[in-house]
């Protein structure tokens, strides 16, 4: 059921009291989409269970889909967030490989259940393609971005190009998540870290400094 064509658009809340609600909505949305899937997200649950009128969730939300999307960009910023990588790390490539790969690895762990919900649905609908096509590009992005940096240095093949070499190692690190988390494969995580960051670093024929 959508919104009432009475009913003016959401707008963002602009008090603390409102915060606080748009908030509960945000969170008993992905408890619900997390423990009881697709069917018990809806508007009524998602406004019983975070303890509003129905009415109140069309105060915040546009949409069951409005929220949907707010709650996967969330969730695409908390794992972004906890894959980023220490300035500890900075002067040293390979480290930074595996930290961004052992962060990722933990990002996707937390987020899991929220992600493979959006990919089951990608095939047949175009927003959760969107979305999930957002939450890879935030990882291509900052992988361009450093594989540049590492070209420009000299350390890193120079021929390569940086956006479909993100693209493509990017999907093996998410493959790996999917081997681990959801096939449930019986793989040590520090094990699987350190062998793909050492296939990531001779895919971008990564050199030391001189």
């Amino acid at each position: 059921m959508g919104r009432s064509r009475t009913n003016p658009a959401p707008t963002a809340p602009v008090t603390a009291r409102g915060r606080r609600t748009r908030d509960a909505l945000l969170a008993a949305g992905r408890q619900l989409l997390e423990t009881r899937g697709w069917p018990a997200f809806t508007p009524e649950q998602v406004a019983q269970a975070a303890g509003v009128s129905y009415g109140t969730f069309y105060t915040y939300f546009e949409s069951k889909d409005d929220l949907l999307r707010t709650i996967v960009r969330a969730v695409a910023e908390e794992m972004f967030t906890e894959s980023l990588v220490g300035p500890e790390t900075a002067d040293d490539p390979y480290t930074r490989i595996v930290e961004s790969n052992r962060g990722y690895l933990r990002a996707w762990r937390n987020a899991s259940r929220v992600l493979r919900l959006v990919e089951q649905g990608a095939d047949t609908d175009d927003t959760l393609r969107q979305l999930l096509l957002e939450v890879r590009e935030l990882y291509v992005h900052r992988g361009a971005e450093g594989l540049r940096k590492l070209q420009d240095a000299g350390l890193a093949d120079p021929e390569l190009d940086p956006r479909l070499t993100a693209i493509v190692l990017g999907a093996m690190v998410e493959q790996m998540a999917h081997v681990i988390y959801s096939f449930r494969e019986p793989l040590d995580e520090d094990a699987v870290v350190n062998h793909m960051s050492k296939l990531w670093a001779a895919a971008i024929g990564l050199r030391e400094r001189p």
